[in-house]
C-alpha cells in the first residue's frame, strides 16, 4: 500500500512545487496611460455623469491611489519622466517638441529587458522620432505600434502609423496632412485607437508564456487640434448621440466610454490566459484635463475637487488617477504620495531588475504598498515639476504642503493640501519660514538648459 501512494505522493509534491514557482515568477506588468484623462473623468474618482465600470472594477478589486501625480502637465515631457524616472527640473526632455531620447538614456523597458522580460510599446510614443536613436525599439522595446510624433498623434485618422520604426499605410485620406503626419481627415476608414488596441492585445497571445511588460500609452481622450471644435474624433457616439450635450461633449463622452471598454478587453485577455495572479495592471493618465477640440474640462467636472487643468501646476493640471490591480494583492485605497519617477524602481523591485537601474533616477520604489507591507514603505522627501511655457512654472509637494510659482515672475505661493485641495488660500505670508524653505528646495531641483528656458 505504501508503495502505491508514492507516485501520486511525488507527482502532487512536483505539482505544488510548480504551482509555487509559478507563483515567485516575475509579474508580468501592463501599463495603461490614458492622455488628458482628469482625476475627476472615472466613476471611481468621483465622476456622476460618465459612466468607468471597467475601470471602476479595477479600483474596486484594487488598490487606488489618491495622490499620485503625472511626470508633468503636458505630454512629451511626462513620457520623459515615465521612462527615465528624472524629474522635469533635469530630465532630457521638458517639453514638446522635436527632441529624441539619446542612446544612454536608461527607460524602464531596458530596465526590466536586462531581468528577462518581453517588452512591448503601443500608442503614443512622443519621444523619440523616425530614424532617431530615441526610436522605441532603440530604447528597450521589443515591439512597437502606434504613434512616434505627438503632433500626428492628434490625428485619430492618420495616413499611417509606425510598427518597429517603419510606416505601415492606412486606408485614411488627409488632405492637408503636415510634415508629420497631423491634420484632419477626409476618408476615415481606419480608427487608430483600435489597432492600436488590437495590437496590445495580440501581443499578450504571443507572450503568455513568458514574463511581459506592456506599455500601453493610448491616445484618448485628446483632441485633434488640427479639427478645432470637431476635434474630439470618435468613430460613433453610440448611446450619447441623443444626448442633451454639444457635440464636442458627446465626442469626449463616447472617447472615455471607448477607453474604459478596452480597458476592460485588455483585463478580460489576461484572464483568458489564467495569468490575473501574476499580471500587474497599472492605469494612470499623462496629466490633467484639456479644453481642446471643442470640449471643456469643466463641462463633466473632469477635474474633479481639483483647481487647474493641463498646462497648469496646479493640482488639476498634475495630479491624475492611479489603480493598481493584481489580484491577491493589497486591495483598497492609498493616500501614498507617488509620481511618475517613482514607477521605474517600482517596477524594477517587482520585477527583480533592481540591478538594472540607472545610477540616477529620482523615484523610490512603492511595491511595499502594492505588495501590502506598508511598514516597509520609504517616502520621497519632496516631489518637483517645472513647465516652460505660458512664462514658466515650478512647484513642489513636501508632504501636506505644496508651493507653487506660477508664472515664474510671480510671487510664490503655499498651500496646504489636507485642508485646501483646491489651492485656493495662500498661506505664503503665515508660514515665511517654511515658505522660504521650500522655495529653496524648488530653486535647487531645477539644472538650467539651454534648451529649455522659462518663457
Amino acid at each position: 500500500m505504501v508503495k502505491r501512494r508514492v507516485a501520486p505522493m511525488l507527482l502532487a509534491a512536483a505539482l505544488a512545487a510548480l504551482v509555487s514557482a509559478q507563483d515567485r515568477r516575475a509579474p508580468n506588468i501592463v501599463l495603461i496611460v490614458a492622455d488628458d484623462l482628469g482625476y475627476g473623468d472615472l466613476g471611481c474618482y468621483g465622476q456622476k455623469v460618465l459612466r468607468t465600470p471597467h475601470i471602476d472594477r479595477l479600483a474596486k478589486e484594487g488598490l487606488r491611489f489618491t495622490d499620485f501625480y503625472a511626470g508633468s502637465t503636458v505630454c512629451a515631457p511626462s513620457r520623459c519622466v515615465l521612462m527615465t524616472g528624472l524629474h522635469t527640473g533635469h530630465c532630457l526632455i521638458r517639453g514638446n517638441g522635436k527632441q529624441n531620447l539619446r542612446p544612454d538614456d536608461v527607460t524602464i523597458a531596458e530596465v526590466l529587458k536586462g531581468a528577462g522580460y518581453r517588452t512591448g510599446c503601443f500608442g503614443k510614443w512622443g519621444i523619440g522620432h523616425e530614424e532617431s536613436d530615441g526610436l522605441p525599439t532603440r530604447q528597450g522595446f521589443d515591439a512597437f505600434f502606434g504613434y512616434l510624433d505627438q503632433h500626428q498623434a492628434h490625428n485619430y485618422y492618420p495616413t499611417f502609423l509606425i510598427r518597429n520604426g517603419k510606416r505601415v499605410s492606412l486606408p485614411n485620406v488627409v488632405p492637408k496632412e503636415g510634415k508629420w503626419g497631423q491634420g484632419v481627415a477626409s476618408k476615415r476608414v481606419a480608427y487608430s485607437h483600435d489597432l492600436i488596441v488590437e495590437e496590445a492585445l495580440s501581443f499578450i497571445d504571443a507572450n503568455k508564456d513568458d514574463p511581459f511588460f506592456l506599455c500601453l500609452p493610448v491616445t484618448i481622450p485628446h483632441a485633434n487640434n488640427e479639427a478645432g471644435k470637431r476635434g474630439m474624433e470618435v468613430p460613433e457616439l453610440g448611446p450619447f448621440a441623443d444626448a442633451p450635450w454639444p457635440d464636442p461633449e458627446k465626442g469626449f463622452a463616447a472617447m472615455v466610454a471607448r477607453l474604459d471598454r478596452d480597458v476592460g478587453r485588455v483585463r478580460a485577455r489576461i484572464e483568458k490566459h489564467g495569468l490575473a495572479k501574476r499580471t500587474l495592471i497599472l492605469f494612470t493618465s499623462d496629466n490633467g484635463p484639456h479644453s481642446e477640440g471643442g470640449h471643456r474640462s469643466g463641462y463633466f467636472n473632469s477635474n474633479g475637487p481639483l483647481r487647474g487643468q493641463k498646462r497648469d501646476l496646479l493640482e488639476g493640471g498634475i495630479r491624475v488617477p492611479l489603480i493598481a490591480w493584481w489580484p491577491g494583492k493589497t486591495a483598497g485605497m492609498t493616500s501614498h504620495v507617488a509620481d511618475f519617477t517613482d514607477l521605474m524602481p517600482t517596477l524594477a523591485d517587482l520585477g527583480g531588475a533592481s540591478s538594472h537601474l540607472p545610477k540616477q533616477h529620482d523615484g523610490v520604489s512603492f511595491a511595499p504598498t502594492l505588495l501590502g507591507t506598508p511598514e516597509d514603505q520609504k517616502t520621497r522627501s519632496h516631489l518637483y515639476w517645472a513647465f516652460y511655457e505660458r512664462g514658466g512654472a515650478q512647484a513642489i509637494r513636501k508632504g501636506r504642503w505644496k508651493a507653487i510659482q506660477q508664472p515664474m515672475k510671480s510671487s510664490v505661493r503655499l498651500y496646504d493640501l489636507s485642508t485646501d485641495l483646491e489651492e485656493k488660500t495662500d498661506l505664503a505670508g503665515a508660514q515665511p519660514e517654511l515658505l522660504a524653505e521650500l522655495t529653496t528646495l524648488m530653486n535647487s531641483s531645477y539644472t538650467p538648459s539651454p534648451r529649455w528656458r522659462f518663457k
